[in-house]
C-alpha cells in the first residue's frame, strides 16, 4: 500500500469527523459554544447571550449532546452545560484564530 493511501481515513472515522465538523455549521451552535468554552451555563443565560429563544437553544444543546460535544449537569430544576472536553475546545478556538487572523 502506498504511504498517501494509509493516510486516508476509513469511512468509519472520516464520517465521524465530518459529524464533528458539522456542529459547527451552523452559528448560533457556534455562538452557544463560544459562550460555554470558559464557564458552564444553563439554557435561560444562553438564550438572553445568544439572542434566540430557550427552545431554540434547548434543540442546540440535544443536538451537542448527541454528538458529545457538550456534556450536562443538573443543579436542583436547572441544567447546565459545559464544552465535553478540552480537544473540542482547542479545535474550536483554533477555527476562530483561523478566522480572525484572516
Amino acid at each position: 500500500m502506498k504511504e498517501e493511501e494509509e493516510n486516508i481515513l476509513d469511512e468509519h472515522i472520516a464520517a465521524h469527523v465530518a459529524e464533528l465538523f458539522s456542529a459547527f455549521s451552523d452559528a448560533s451552535r457556534v455562538r452557544i459554544i463560544s459562550a460555554i468554552t470558559d464557564q458552564e451555563l444553563n439554557v435561560n443565560s444562553l438564550a438572553q447571550m445568544v439572542g434566540i429563544s430557550e427552545s431554540a437553544v434547548s434543540h442546540h444543546m440535544r443536538h451537542l449532546r448527541q454528538m458529545g460535544i457538550v456534556k450536562a449537569h443538573r443543579k436542583g430544576k436547572e441544567v447546565f452545560y459545559s464544552v465535553e472536553d478540552d480537544h473540542i475546545i482547542a479545535l474550536f478556538k483554533q477555527g476562530v484564530n483561523h478566522i480572525k487572523s484572516g
